[in-house]
């Protein structure tokens, strides 16, 4: 199923190192080799001298074939089961539109436009059932095979990436029955790779929301991840900012209220000092006291701004908050676990019912902390979001980081990709030719790239 009205990005969009990508610096050097191979046997005027059992029936003269010049059809496709949500392949045409030709004489000569490219859209499934003889290709393309043989390996690499991401976010929204999913894995890998993964996680979260009828918004945490489809990236109040003021969650979070834009969701992370119900208590006392002044001394806008959002449980894995009772086991006892998030909620909501109120603002109050969300982080992955879910946590939304950048799911089913040459043209006519085990399949959704 593919995202309606998808209109493929322009390759300007990916910044490619077109001039390095030509010469095939980012490509295995086998690749480098076969086409150096092939360009000078066509130079060589090179017909093919060998025997070929595969093609032996056919009525047509093998040693007049034109190895050098040999064009062929490949597909890509990928290995992950039970499916996969493709991203990437808007990429890999742009490497494909900037990249297929050859050199003569130190210039490059495009050769694109003598090729056919049929692919799917960005944000399409593909399944597979573990045979590989039962492939779903994402991407088709006829042309002589020297002049793209080279990207392969970029081509596969941008695939593989952005499909791994997507998926592992669309696990995630699954797993989380439709509840936001702050996108936090950029601390985890080089900085050059948040354009892309950002890209792959909003598709993502555009095709849940196409399948399951939800309106989720994408949330990614620096700009560069949204910098392929207009994203900005958002963000609170971090563990070293409260270190900035001393340990003190309630000031930090009071200071970040009053300076940033009433727009930015104020979303208080508590754990600072392993009392994750103590310390959102207090945050929510404070920023209330400020909210109400505001608002009886009729400044709407200004106490918009102290209007607290949620809050943060981030309790690493090894340790146990103040707030949950030990039973002895580092499952039930430790991180942000179940008992802890029960406990919050309900300490939330019963918060008002202390605090010493005009009868006229007791309703404002209690409105006002029931409508505080619990967002979680640290590490969550479907299996422990799924516990959550099916346990009826009180979590509203997930942050998750690390685990969506993996390359296998908890299954251990990888996300590879692969890309095999399934035909040959020999006198005008196309003949199936592929490595055993492999041949030629169809998927209704490729499209002609023109």
């Amino acid at each position: 199923m593919t995202i309606f009205d998808r209109r493929r990005l322009p390759a300007s969009v990916f910044k490619l190192d077109i001039e390095r990508m030509r010469e095939g610096w980012y490509s295995d050097k086998y690749f480098i080799n076969i086409a150096r191979t092939l360009a000078e046997l066509a130079a060589r005027g090179y017909r093919f001298g060998g025997t070929a059992p595969d093609l032996s029936d056919l009525e047509v003269d093998l040693r007049n074939v034109d190895v050098g010049n040999i064009e062929v059809e490949m597909q890509w496709f990928p290995r992950r089961q039970p499916s996969t949500v493709v991203v990437g392949v808007d990429k890999a045409l742009a490497m494909l539109r900037e990249c297929t030709g050859y050199f003569e004489e130190g210039r490059f000569v495009s050769t694109f436009d003598r090729m056919e490219v049929w692919a799917v859209h960005d944000g399409s499934e593909a399944p597979y059932d573990g045979d590989v003889l039962h492939v779903t290709p994402v991407m088709r393309v006829r042309g002589r095979y020297r002049d793209f043989a080279i990207l392969e390996t970029p081509t596969l690499g941008a695939l593989t990436r952005a499909s791994r991401v997507a998926t592992n976010v669309y696990e995630v929204l699954k797993a989380a029955r439709g509840k936001q999913i702050l996108f936090f894995p950029a601390r985890f890998d080089a900085h050059e790779v948040q354009a892309a993964d950002g890209y792959a996680y909003q598709v993502a979260v555009q095709l849940f929301n196409q399948n399951f009828g939800k309106s989720i918004a994408a949330s990614v945490s620096t700009d560069a991840q949204g910098d392929w489809w207009g994203g900005a990236g958002g963000g609170t109040v971090s563990h070293s900012a409260i270190a900035c003021f001393l340990a003190d969650t309630a000031e930090a979070t009071m200071a970040f209220a009053a300076t940033r834009p009433p727009e930015v969701p104020r979303i208080a992370l508590v754990d600072f000092r392993n009392d994750c119900v103590g310390t959102s208590r207090q945050v929510i006392r404070t920023m209330f006291a400020r909210y109400l002044a505001l608002t009886k001394e009729g400044r709407p806008e200004e106490a918009r701004k102290f209007k607290l959002y949620g809050v943060r449980p981030d309790t690493s894995a090894n340790m146990r908050d103040v707030s949950v009772p030990p039973l002895g086991d580092k499952r039930l006892d430790t991180g942000v676990n179940p008992r802890l998030v029960f406990a919050m909620r309900e300490a939330i909501d019963e918060e008002w019912r202390e605090w010493d109120l005009a009868p006229d603002d007791r309703a404002l109050a209690e409105r006002y902390c029931k409508e505080v969300k619990i967002a979680v982080s640290g590490g969550f992955a479907p299996a422990k979001i799924k516990n959550f879910e099916d346990l009826g946590v009180p979590v509203d939304i997930y942050g998750v980081g690390s685990w969506l950048l993996s390359s296998c799911d908890e299954h251990g089913t990888s996300n590879d990709y692969t890309a095999d040459v399934v035909r040959v043209r020999i006198e005008g006519r196309w003949y199936d030719l592929a490595k055993t085990g492999r041949k030629a399949a169809d998927n209704l959704m490729l499209e002609r790239v023109q």
